[in-house]
């Protein structure tokens, strides 16, 4: 069992561990499955970003729709089959992102809960390479980055690797699957409505 239930509609607000900089994310239940909505503000190599985007899953927490808008106005929005087909606004098929299910954001927290709430991993269970639509905030193009994910306690803990093995972090996470801590790179703020 994956340990998690039904999401709540629910505020959460995380800061970069060494720079100046907020994620505020409204994530709710939808008609047809979760909607998040959130705003990043940060910097990355002395280069500074806000952004704010809107995903849209279905009940099986696989991404269907990922809209990006920039402050200075540059967007990018694109939609899923939720089987790994991509197409953007106009419906033009993206072959580059082709077997991708989940979307991750440079600067997010957040986008780590997708892969997590999806795969239902149980204790010990290893994902194999998933296909992330990754998008940095400094080139603003959406490339294909592989990631691994194994359950160390369901519902609570989680390892995320590069595939390449460049990066690792262990992943605690709330009831919903938000991560709480994310060592090195984000810690949760205490919860805005409480």
């Amino acid at each position: 069992m994956s340990g998690f239930g039904p999401v709540p509609a629910r505020i959460a607000r995380w800061r970069p561990e060494e720079a100046i900089g907020l994620e505020h994310l409204e994530l709710a239940p939808a008609a047809s499955g979760v909607r998040a909505r959130g705003t990043i503000i940060g910097g990355r190599g002395g280069v500074p970003y806000g952004v704010s985007y809107d995903i849209a899953c279905d009940e099986a927490w696989r991404t269907r729709s990922l809209h990006l808008r920039t402050a200075s106005g540059r967007s990018i929005d694109i939609r899923s089959d939720g089987a790994g087909h991509w197409t953007d606004a106009a419906g033009l098929a993206l072959p580059r992102l082709e077997g991708a299910i989940d979307v991750d954001l440079a600067g997010s927290a957040f986008t780590n809960t997708l892969p997590i709430r999806r795969l239902g991993l149980q204790a010990g269970e290893r994902s194999p390479d998933l296909k992330m639509v990754y998008v940095p905030f400094d080139s603003f193009e959406p490339v294909i980055d592989l990631q691994i994910y194994t359950c160390l306690e369901p519902g609570a803990r989680y390892l995320y690797q590069a595939a390449d093995r460049s990066f690792e972090a262990e992943l605690p996470v709330d009831g919903d699957g938000l991560v709480i801590d994310y060592p090195s790179l984000f810690r949760r703020l205490p919860d805005p409505s409480s």
